[in-house]
């Protein structure tokens, strides 16, 4: 019961569409509007930094705040494969929740945000890989003042750093194979909703951001 209840409560938070929600409560629907994404992006650059910053705090909790409740709550060790399947199905539904919402015909952002917040709340693998996805992120931001590549670096960075951080630590990663293979998965789910990006990357039409633009996942 207790699994089932994370599980589902991770989607339906997950899901709930921050984005649109504070276009709206600012008088202009977000999915008419820039890239017409709801996630933090798209918020900030047609309603402004502070908005997309608001955005985006909030799409990272609603990863965030399943996975480390459910960190709390599930006993046992971190080897316990049990224990690391529920929470990788945290992760993973509220990541879904937000990709595809059912508030919004299923509709809904590109997991970005939601993923760092389901990673900083799987201590240590997931938390600290997420640290180096991030760092990486940055600079290929910066690099290329586009928010797209950021993303995609940390989508290909997250899962390859989950595996150099279990070796590294002696941990194992056959003994951590559900956490190796959600860190997969979550990669993908981002590399797929940038399909658009990567088309506009290779066509060199990809929105660049101005100067001193903020970098929003």
């Amino acid at each position: 019961m207790t699994a089932a209840l994370l599980i589902v409560g991770a989607y339906l938070l997950g899901a709930v569409p921050f984005g649109l929600l504070i276009g709206l409560g600012r008088g202009v629907d977000i999915r008419t509007q820039g890239s017409r994404n709801i996630g933090a992006t798209n918020v900030g650059r047609v309603l402004g930094r502070k908005w997309g910053f608001v955005c985006l705090a909030l799409d990272i909790l609603k990863g965030l705040v399943p996975t480390l409740t459910a960190t709390l709550a599930l006993p046992g060790p971190a080897t316990d494969p049990t224990r690391q399947l529920l929470l990788v199905a945290t992760a993973v539904a509220a990541v879904l929740g937000h990709v595809f919402p059912v508030y919004l015909g299923f509709r809904g952002g590109k997991g970005v945000a939601t993923t760092i917040g389901v990673a900083l709340g799987i201590w240590p693998y997931y938390t600290i890989a997420m640290l180096a996805a991030l760092a990486g992120y940055g600079v290929a931001r910066y690099a290329t003042k586009t928010v797209s590549v950021g993303s995609l670096t940390l989508a290909v960075l997250f899962p390859v750093a989950v595996v150099v951080a279990l070796w590294w630590s002696g941990a194992g990663v056959a003994a951590h194979g559900p956490l190796v293979a959600v860190a997969v998965l979550l990669g993908l789910v981002i590399i797929v909703r940038h399909r658009e990006n990567i088309a506009r990357l290779l066509r060199g039409a990809e929105h660049r951001a101005p100067e001193g633009e903020a970098p929003r996942p």
